[in-house]
């Protein structure tokens, strides 16, 4: 599992997201710039201030030309659950059986949780931005906004 890291191109993958969407992230290239979350579930104190972080400059992320994708091992049904109580209006993948982890190369802190990662995947499906914190979700989206205006400037 080799980590992907900035000035990497990102993996393409197809999924469906739990709204029923089919996602795949070669359709974004010089679309759009992709902001890929992993977090460690729904529900979790510091996931869920993440998650309202993304869902409260959603709009930010629109009129900078970024499309939201978040990735937990959660179900679709917890997630539809989630985004309802939440508000979120982002897409969110079940990666129940880690395959985009694993794909992303993102590993679990000690072996044991899930690692919080965010990818800022630029229009050519270049990866600009990697940010790692496990304890301030807040940060990532600070960090994404960062790079996409360096992006746009």
């Amino acid at each position: 599992m080799k980590p992907i890291n900035v000035g990497d191109v990102a993996p393409d993958f197809t999924v469906v997201a739990s709204n029923g969407q089919t996602v795949r992230l070669s359709e974004f290239r010089g679309k759009q710039s992709v902001v890929l979350f992993f977090y460690p579930g729904d529900n979790t104190p510091i996931c869920t201030k993440e998650a309202c972080s993304f869902r409260d400059a959603y709009e930010d992320f629109l009129k900078l030309g970024a499309v939201v994708i978040a990735v937990s091992a959660d179900s679709n049904e917890t997630h539809q659950k989630f985004a309802a109580e939440k508000k979120l209006p982002f897409l969110m993948i079940a990666d129940q059986d880690n395959a985009l982890r694993k794909l992303f190369g993102v590993s679990n802190v000690m072996f044991l949780f899930p690692r919080r990662i965010t990818y800022l995947i630029d229009r050519d499906g270049i990866v600009r931005s990697k940010f790692n914190s496990q304890l301030s979700g807040t940060e990532h989206v600070t960090q994404a906004l960062q790079t996409l205006r360096e992006i746009a400037s």
